[in-house]
């Protein structure tokens, strides 16, 4: 492969974010190789096989009836499997992200929904071995967070999380409640793609920066140094500013991965514009107003709303154990895909 061969070029070595984006597209490419590989093996081993049916020797014939048998059914399974595995990925599935848990509806008992959900996300980043940073966090007053935001680092963290974004409800008795009445809250989340600037069509000449000082809740909390940053796009008029932590490095940061993903989601809605009227995913916009999912706790059940998924795991699901979800989810998605492809090629 000519990946293969590009990563062991000192030139890509010695460019850790170079080394690391072909490192990443390299790994997403041995599934594909190892498959046709695979195919063409089934393919010669059934044209060896169909030879020997013309040998004189009735046994040889019969051995290689049976194999036929087998090979065929092995060639549809390999056809099925090269099907899904050729459907175009997402091109940010790969990038790691900034995750957002805000606490939406329901006073108290939302921030400490916020929290759990935090919870539930930090287990599950453990069990794939993903490392991530807090940013910035906003305490309930009883638990929980009115607002917390860390990023993570790994493998496919992106096509793993993204349809996580919308908001997410619960029901069930909050701590608060002495009556025992089940109430319902809601708390959002919010999945961002890790963008570089090469990602995004921005040249640095058509960035302003501007620093401010940051408003806070008074005593020994005022922020007395600039510690916020705007960023504006001049071409667009794109403005994105931070003032989420008390570092200008860490605010600066920020504002520049909201500033690409707002340049970003402009330059392909511009892109894709026409097609994107006759487009309509089963998993949904992603916008926080979108209810996407419901935790009952009474019920133990946990309801996907965009693909009608119910399961009656929520004590394991809140454990971290998300993975059925989510690859319900990415199975939803990539049948839309293979119906869009299908009908685009009739």
């Amino acid at each position: 492969m000519d990946l293969e061969l590009r990563l062991s070029d000192p030139e890509v070595v010695n460019d850790i974010k170079l080394y690391s984006r072909m490192h990443k597209e390299y790994k997403d490419l041995i599934p594909v190789v190892e498959a046709v590989d695979e195919y063409e093996l089934i393919l010669a081993n059934i044209a060896s096989s169909t030879n020997m049916l013309r040998e004189t020797d009735q046994e040889m014939r019969d051995m290689a009836y049976d194999e036929l048998g087998v090979l065929k059914e092995q060639k549809e399974a390999i056809e099925e499997k090269l099907k899904w595995l050729l459907i175009p990925r997402d091109p940010d599935d790969t990038k790691d992200v900034i995750m957002e848990i805000r606490s939406g509806t329901g006073g108290d008992e939302a921030s400490i929904f916020a929290g759990d959900l935090y919870k539930m996300y930090t287990r599950f980043m453990d069990s794939k071995g993903w490392k991530y940073e807090i940013d910035s966090i906003s305490e309930g007053a009883v638990g929980g967070y009115n607002k917390i935001v860390l990023e993570i680092f790994g493998d496919d963290v992106y096509g793993t999380l993204k349809f996580e974004s919308g908001a997410h409800r619960v029901q069930r008795v909050p701590k608060t409640e002495s009556q025992g009445r089940v109430h319902t809250s809601a708390a959002t989340v919010v999945i961002l793609p890790k963008l570089e600037m090469e990602d995004v069509n921005i040249r640095k000449e058509d960035l302003r920066v501007d620093t401010f000082r940051s408003s806070g809740a008074g005593g020994q909390h005022v922020n007395k140094t600039e510690s916020g940053v705007r960023f504006t796009h001049l071409p667009t008029g794109i403005v994105s500013e931070s003032t989420d932590t008390r570092s200008q490095i860490k605010n600066r940061e920020i504002a520049l991965q909201r500033l690409y993903n707002k340049v970003n989601d402009a330059q392909r809605e511009a892109h894709h514009n026409a097609a994107a009227a006759h487009r309509k995913s089963l998993v949904g916009t992603g916008d926080r107003s979108d209810k996407i999912r419901t935790y009952n706790y009474p019920q133990n059940r946990v309801t996907d709303h965009r693909i009608n998924l119910t399961l009656y795991n929520l004590d394991r699901i809140v454990l971290g154990a998300l993975d059925e979800v989510i690859d319900a989810l990415k199975y939803a998605e990539n049948t839309e895909r293979l119906k869009e492809m299908t009908s685009e090629q009739v």
